[in-house]
């Protein structure tokens, strides 16, 4: 077996969680969870989510989309009144608390407006509201979303959404 064969079965454990975090990143969780039970999204589309958008790294976009969940200025700023508050700044939007705040809120917003849709409402998150009312709205399929890259969006979450729930149920308050 050797001493690397050896150091890799006693520190395993360890190995696949650092593994598990380069792969399939996790932080924040406990603001996921409080923005998951607030406004009724589960935590594991939340992260999955955060992952496709930035790989849980504070960035922003060329369209001028900021932080973890890629929230552009103008989302906030529609986020802002929709939900009686006065206060936004752009700047905000580096608070993982209040980008994670507001990405969970447009999500609910999007889910509700396209009658549950998961689909349709994750299509609406990358490629706007107006594209996915065009293409079917609230009766939205995968197959029916005209973009490449957003049909790829849409594939690439809903599988993340099913390895988070797999790998992070405890963290992500599913269990």
């Amino acid at each position: 077996m050797g001493a690397i064969g050896g150091f890799l079965i006693a520190n395993s454990d360890r190995f696949l969680r650092t593994l598990q975090e380069v792969t399939l990143p996790l932080r924040h969780e406990d603001i996921i969870r409080q923005q998951a039970r607030e406004k009724n999204v589960p935590p594991d589309l939340i992260a999955a989510v955060i992952y496709a958008e930035s790989r849980f790294r504070d960035q922003e976009s060329n369209a001028g989309a900021r932080g973890l969940m890629q929230v552009t200025p103008a989302t906030a700023e529609f986020i802002e009144r929709d939900s009686g508050g006065s206060t936004f700044k752009a700047d905000d939007l580096s608070n993982p608390d209040i980008n994670i705040r507001y990405g969970t809120y447009y999500l609910r917003h999007l889910l509700d407006k396209f009658d549950g849709n998961l689909v349709a409402a994750l299509a609406a998150y990358n490629a706007g509201e107006t594209n996915v009312a065009a293409w079917g709205g609230g009766d939205l399929k995968v197959d029916d979303i005209q973009f490449p890259e957003t049909r790829d969006y849409v594939e690439d979450v809903l599988d993340k959404r099913d390895e988070y729930a797999q790998h992070y149920r405890h963290e992500l308050g599913l269990d």
